[in-house]
Order: C-alpha cells, then structure tokens, then sequence
C-alpha cells in the first residue's frame, strides 16, 4: 500500500485508485502539449495534487450541488467527483484548453456528475446566483479574489471551501472585511501537513446572508482592485 492508498482508504473511497491512474497518465500526456500543471513526477502528483484536492472529500454534505472554480487540470474537481458520486459537481475555468482537458477526462472515465464550462468565474456567478449547496476553488486567487468568485454562487446556508497552503490564515485575517460584506458568517479551517512535509489548510466560509447584487464586478475587478 502507498501513500495515496492510504488516504483512499482513509476516506472510504479505495475503488477510485485506479481511475486516479488514469487521470495522472493522460494529465502528464496533455501536460507535453498544454503545460497543464509544473508538478509531474507522480509521487509528487499523487501527494501535491490528488491527496491535497480530497481534503474537502468529508466535508461535502450529502447530495450537495457543487461549484469548482478556475478547475485548471481538473483538481480539486475530478478526484472530488470520482470520491462522492452523491453530489454533481459544476466545473468552471477560462481557459478553453483546460476545460477541453476536463472534458477528455470526464469522457474517458465516465463521469455522470461532473460537468465543465469554458467561463469567467464572474460572468458564471451573475448567471447562477445563490445556485450551490458548496463552491470550492483552489490555487485560484488570493482569499480576498476569490470570495468575490465564490460567495455569490453560494445559497445562503451553504459553504465556500477555499484550498489554501501555509499563509492560509494571514489571507483569512486581510479578507474578514470582504467576506462579511459578501454574506459571510462562520468560518472554520481544517489544517494538514503532507508526507512530504508541505502544510495545506481547507478554509470553509458559512454563508448567512445574500450577496449583494453589485458582486462580483464585472471587468475583471476582483483581481484589478481587490475587496479591502
């Protein structure tokens, strides 16, 4: 048994092994052509990526309605979709090359509950306000950004998990103004260390109250000029 197994096994989910296989043997042959991802040795793959992207695997409710945002090669999206065929997953990305890798995997692997769009998260959010159960991003935008992606997709109740590394906390605190300007309530935070030493933080953001209709702004401005 080896470190991803582990984990698998951890989290009930064993029988997705050999689909993670798959997916990291066509990520590193997409990866030739459309520099997908700079981490590629598959230890490191199957650590940094898909162990890393199944931290939220327990904390999705049953049957929820999910959003991944800026889903890159697929992660946390693929593995979460593969792990908890109860919930349907919603891909979004701008970037038509991953969504065309995500599509190539959701084909290949058969995945019935996972969906990708090739979209701006800002234009996705006005469409599909107050739509999901859960929005997750990772590796997308400093928390500040991304609250401003992922809350108005979020149904008042529901939660945003962000994937952050170490200074996950310091992003936290310099967002606590925009997240309760944004409908935020509760925030709890689930903290790990990987084998290989790294230090990965799963923020859950608990949403008590709409969005205001003025958010996200258009333009690209979240990342322009930042919520305060």
């Amino acid at each position: 048994m080896d470190i991803l197994d582990g984990y698998l096994e951890r989290y009930g989910v064993r029988d997705i092994r050999g689909k993670l296989d798959f997916f990291y043997e066509e990520l590193i042959e997409w990866n030739e052509k459309f520099n997908l991802t700079a981490i590629t040795e598959k230890e490191e793959v199957y650590e940094k990526h898909f162990i890393d992207s199944l931290m939220a695997v327990t904390q999705l409710p049953r049957g929820a309605k999910v959003c991944d945002i800026g889903s890159g090669a697929g992660l946390p999206v693929i593995p979460l979709a593969l792990a908890r065929p109860d919930c349907t997953f919603t891909s979004v990305d701008s970037l038509n090359k991953r969504v065309g890798f995500i599509d190539h995997i959701i084909d290949e692997l058969e995945i019935d509950n996972c969906t990708a769009y090739h979209v701006r998260a800002e234009d996705w959010a006005q469409e599909h306000r107050e739509e999901y159960d859960v929005c997750t991003a990772r590796a997308v935008a400093p928390m500040n950004v991304l609250s401003e992606y992922c809350m108005p997709l979020v149904k008042k109740g529901g939660i945003m998990l962000a994937y952050k590394g170490a200074d996950g906390e310091k992003e936290l605190k310099a967002a606590a103004k925009a997240l309760k300007l944004l409908g935020a309530g509760n925030v709890n935070t689930l903290s790990t260390t990987l084998p290989c030493g790294d230090r990965r933080m799963l923020i859950a953001v608990h949403k008590i109250k709409p969005t205001p209709a003025a958010y996200p702004r258009g333009g690209n401005k979240p990342r322009l000029s930042p919520l305060a």
